[in-house]
């Protein structure tokens, strides 16, 4: 009779948890692979059994109240330390298993990640993999993903992240677009269209290297923007203005010629790729993993 009680509440709780981080009751449902309506059961269960109210539901958003917060608070860390006993139980008997939700870029992830996908599966048998592309890092917790794998520097937050490796950024035009400006001086590039990233915070802001020590800011016009690589790379090659982009990606248009770089005597300062996961005291052995995985085939 306790244990079912105890049963009870307990999946009441992991409800509770659930719309809390996804911020709606369908997510939550969706997660947890119940209905919508049993989520809502579980919630005014609790509150009724609590005798508080946990979330203020209105028509556009579902937050918890200032008590549902600390009792979120609480209870996130204790079904962190269950899920890391169960874990560290499945570890010894059945070695690594469950599901691994990663999320990268969609570029890096299909030059770097999803080859590395079946090596990983080979070695780990029992884990099954779960894989987005371009997931926010507020989805990182929304979307209960363990990892995502991101470029370029991190903004601060309660996030946790291990850097795995560096990368090369270039600046790069089409031919055509080079002859037609005559770029010749840094100077030239303020009065130039680029092609700016808009995931960036300032995208057309760059610092260029020459030598060993002396460098200069630059500052350009937006003219065209996007949130995916791939698309400036495109609009790069089709002479529509100057773009910053990794190495990697237009290392087969400088060898033909469709994109040539822009001032190569100078050079942009190199770009880290990271590991970012939640924060807390329990990192899941599947993740733990992972990680180390990455940092065994992409770490330098």
């Amino acid at each position: 009779m306790l244990r079912t009680a105890l049963h009870t509440q307990l999946n009441r709780v992991q409800t509770f948890l659930a719309v809390v981080d996804f911020g709606s009751f369908t997510k939550a449902a969706d997660f947890l692979g119940i209905s919508k309506a049993m989520a809502s059961q579980h919630v005014k269960a609790l509150e009724q059994a609590l005798a508080v109210t946990l979330l203020v539901r209105t028509t556009r958003a579902i937050a918890p109240t200032e008590t549902g917060q600390a009792f979120y608070d609480d209870f996130k860390v204790i079904v962190a330390d269950v899920e890391s006993a169960f874990d560290s139980v499945m570890q010894r008997h059945n070695g690594v298993a469950g599901t691994l939700r990663i999320s990268t870029t969609g570029e890096y992830g299909e030059r770097f990640i999803l080859p590395l996908i079946p090596l990983f599966a080979e070695r780990y048998p029992g884990l099954s993999i779960s894989y987005d592309i371009d997931s926010s890092l507020s989805d990182l917790i929304a979307q209960r993903l363990d990892l995502v794998v991101r470029l370029g520097a991190l903004v601060d937050s309660n996030l946790r992240s291990r850097k795995l490796a560096d990368y090369d950024i270039l600046l790069v035009a089409a031919p055509a677009f080079i002859a037609r400006h005559g770029i010749e001086q840094p100077a030239d590039l303020a009065n130039l269209p680029w092609i700016a990233n808009s995931n960036l915070h300032n995208p057309t802001s760059w610092t260029l290297q020459a030598g060993e020590g002396d460098s200069l800011s630059i500052t350009g016009t937006a003219a065209f923007q996007s949130n995916a690589s791939h698309a400036i790379r495109a609009m790069a090659r089709a002479s529509l203005g100057v773009a910053v982009l990794p190495a990697w990606l237009v290392e087969q248009d400088l060898a033909s010629g469709e994109l040539q770089r822009v001032l190569p005597q100078y050079s942009l300062p190199a770009q880290p790729i990271s590991v970012v996961y939640p924060n807390g005291s329990y990192l899941p052995h599947k993740t733990r993993v992972f990680i180390d995985f990455l940092c065994e085939h992409l770490g330098r």
